[in-house]
């Protein structure tokens, strides 16, 4: 797997020794309530060894631009997150792009520079789109996505069976200059 890195940020292939730096990602409730499909809280140390595992074996079998990376802060090392292009289900041809950050540093940018990397990282592969697939009622994602020139393209249940919201990033979309998205409509 390649490795990624933006004016911030390294994103790397996962090592089973970042377990408890990704702990402290995915142990937090306050993000695996929103991912997709839904995560169970890891319970502790021992267990997200086992996820970072099967994480990097998934990752060896993708072809780029798929995978999972960690995501590392340049200036001091920490591992302060998480990232992904993977292709969703059911059909395994649209790749989505997420990303997870620390609770602790959500505001700072960290999310947004991680999207951009991978949706630049998944263009320069004869990738013409990516999705982000986003809980409704989770506006910290949507605002993540909209920055970075993702359009609202609608909801849908065909994603892991889940009420979510498409967004669409397009080459074009990556351009600072591209129209910004009006986002999802307001709900009663």
């Amino acid at each position: 797997m390649t490795v990624l890195s933006t004016s911030r940020l390294t994103l790397r292939p996962w090592r089973v020794e970042d377990a408890s730096a990704a702990l402290e990602v995915y142990g937090d409730a306050r993000v695996t309530r929103w991912l997709s499909p839904e995560m169970d809280q890891v319970p502790d140390a021992a267990a997200m060894k086992l996820l970072l595992q099967q994480w990097i074996a998934e990752s060896a079998r993708l072809a780029a631009p798929a995978g999972r990376w960690a995501v590392e802060r340049e200036d001091d090392g920490q591992v302060i997150g998480g990232a992904l292009l993977l292709p969703l289900p059911p059909g395994q041809e649209d790749l989505e792009v997420g990303w997870q950050v620390r609770p602790d540093l959500w505001g700072q940018g960290y999310a947004s520079e991680t999207t951009h990397a991978l949706a630049t990282w998944a263009f320069r592969h004869d990738v013409y789109e990516v999705f982000a697939v986003v809980r409704p009622g989770n506006t910290r994602a949507s605002s993540t996505v909209t920055k970075n020139g993702m359009h609202w393209v609608g909801e849908t249940s065909k994603y892991f069976g889940l009420d979510l919201e498409v967004y669409r990033l397009r080459v074009a979309d990556i351009d600072p200059a591209a129209p910004a998205s009006a986002g999802p409509p307001a709900r009663d």
